[in-house]
């Protein structure tokens, strides 16, 4: 142990409201029962990141008898909860205030058995493996993007296909996508980053039949193209009413 600086959380102040965990570049922070917490004195620097996003003021440096900061320790912590070292796009910011809802998270699922006909039970598990999903949200650097089979799809077809989970989310990661209503062009540029740095083994897009929505196809065609991305891109067209129209395979 060594006297230095370090984050003191006055419990009585705190009223959990997290907007400090994602300020901590090296995930020092949790919530715990109500409360944020230190998860471990080794993971925390010292310099303070956290105080400014803290409402209520309950975040402090003191100086004090601590563990010394471990870097190695903070890099074992980082994969452990799905974040990297930098993270510029994970944290985003609404009224200048950071949105911890957007924190990167791996799920551990177990095999899923072979699915029969039979429809899943009202408690099956979700089959999602990590957050966020929104493809604005997540981070381009995300562990759970390198060398995956990448899921691109509209943000309708999940509500339109009944087994969702099952035929197309499993073993797969995935990003939500609108290209009517977002901006399509910021999508192309985040696609872009996504293949530049996550290098995906597979790439499908899930998209509804209607005219608007084959963008969502031309825009990751697009982004692979100027990723040099050499995967082909496959599409998968939804009928309004739910069912599959067909499968096309391209650039």
């Amino acid at each position: 142990m060594a006297k230095r600086q370090i984050i003191r959380i006055d419990e009585e102040l705190c009223t959990g409201c997290g907007l400090c965990v994602p300020s901590c570049a090296e995930g020092a922070l949790e919530i715990r029962d109500g409360k944020v917490r230190v998860v471990a004195e080794m993971l925390c620097d010292g310099l303070g990141a956290c105080i400014g996003e803290c409402p209520e003021g309950a975040l402090i440096v003191e100086e004090r008898e601590a563990d010394e900061f471990d870097e190695a320790a903070v890099e074992r912590r980082l994969e452990q909860i799905g974040r990297v070292q930098a993270e510029p796009e994970a944290t985003h910011h609404h009224g200048g205030v950071a949105c911890p809802g957007s924190l990167a998270r791996s799920f551990s699922r177990p095999e899923t058995a072979e699915a029969d006909d039979a429809p899943p039970s009202r408690d099956a598990e979700s089959l999602l493996q990590h957050w966020p999903v929104q493809l604005t949200l997540v981070n381009p650097m995300a562990p759970f993007l390198r060398d995956a089979d990448l899921l691109i799809t509209a943000d309708c077809a999940p509500v339109a296909y009944r087994l969702f989970h099952e035929d197309f989310l499993q073993g797969r990661s995935l990003v939500l996508a609108c290209p009517k209503l977002d901006d399509a062009q910021a999508h192309m540029e985040k696609l872009a980053e996504i293949f530049q740095a996550a290098r995906p083994r597979s790439v499908t897009v899930l998209r509804m039949e209607v005219p608007c929505c084959s963008g969502l196809t031309a825009l990751t065609r697009q982004a692979a193209e100027v990723a040099g991305l050499d995967v082909a891109v496959q599409e998968v067209v939804l009928t309004l009413s739910g069912e599959r129209q067909g499968v096309l395979v391209g650039r």
